[in-house]
């Protein structure tokens, strides 16, 4: 319906709505793009990216909204070399288990060294960080709002204002030692990038978990469709997406929007539109009725 969109992410907002709906978005790394005006849930992990069609509307849009915002303190000039000018052919790029690997394939194909690879860090819960920073982080946002009791009102109270009651439990050892656990795995992440990218799920939760904990930019990639039976008959009108993700070292969103144009120049996943009605694949369209004009129209 729009050119683009801004998203924001905290911990998913970004990748699982692209990856639902089936377009390309980037996630970039932290600090990249400005987040005044934007309502904050968390300071040291709000990223703002855009959801486009294709990499291509991505990278424009990412070059026109990044930069330094002098209210915003985290936000700074990242390195961001131009897309459109990466020899690919110079780069190695890694593949999880959980890659597509037709991704994998075109890649390949179009003279990038593709190597197996496994992300390594030691941390056992990048999930239980990522609730703590969260959750603390929103409370410090909120604070006043919650002791001057605001947050009766809000209408759906087994939700945030329970989410903010249990952060202010939250003993101030256990919150220190996880940001101790964040620092570890930012260090163990980036000394394990061994290649220049790598293609692997972009919405397994783990994975969302730590790249937005180390700031780690991602490209959400469209590469096609699944049907959904619809019981009981094998017979459905229903299909889901199918993304996969390249992601790349912090600073480094240049290689992944230039590895995701690359794809999506030999594949037209990118280019599906879902249907305007509510007519099955297999369904005629019947012919509209005839309009009839009024006599008095036609009378003047």
């Amino acid at each position: 319906m729009v050119p683009f969109a801004i998203g924001s992410e905290t911990a998913g907002s970004i990748t699982y709505p692209a990856a639902r709906c089936g377009v390309t978005a980037l996630r970039p790394t932290f600090g990249a793009v400005g987040r005044t005006g934007v309502m904050s849930l968390s300071e040291s992990l709000d990223k703002l990216g855009p959801l486009c069609r294709s990499a291509v509307d991505c990278a424009i849009v990412l070059d026109v909204i990044r930069g330094k915002d002098p209210d915003d303190l985290s936000s700074r000039k990242i390195f961001l070399d131009d897309p459109f000018s990466v020899d690919i052919t110079k780069l190695t790029v890694g593949y999880l288990e959980d890659a597509e690997m037709e991704v994998v394939e075109v890649l390949k194909s179009k003279g990038v060294k593709m190597v197996p690879f496994k992300l390594d860090y030691t941390v056992d819960s990048a999930q239980g960080i990522l609730n703590f920073t969260m959750d603390v982080d929103m409370l410090a946002h909120f604070d006043t709002w919650q002791r001057s009791g605001q947050d009766d009102e809000y209408e759906a109270q087994d939700q945030w204002p329970t989410e903010l009651r249990r952060a202010r439990v939250i003993p101030a050892t256990d919150y220190v030692q996880s940001q101790r656990a964040r620092g570890k795995l930012v260090r163990e992440v980036r000394e394990s990038f061994t290649v220049d990218a790598f293609v692997g799920n972009a919405t397994d939760w783990e994975k969302v978990c730590v790249g937005n904990l180390v700031g780690m930019p991602v490209m959400v990639v469209p590469v096609g469709f699944e049907m959904i039976p619809d019981p009981p008959t094998e017979k459905t009108r229903r299909r889901s997406t199918v993304t996969t993700g390249i992601y790349a070292p912090p600073d480094h969103d240049h290689i992944a929007l230039a590895l995701t144009m690359a794809y999506q120049t030999v594949t037209d996943h990118h280019k599906q539109r879902p249907p305007i009605d509510d007519l099955g694949p297999d369904d005629v369209i019947p012919n509209p009725p005839k309009a009839v004009i009024p006599a008095r129209i036609l009378q003047g």
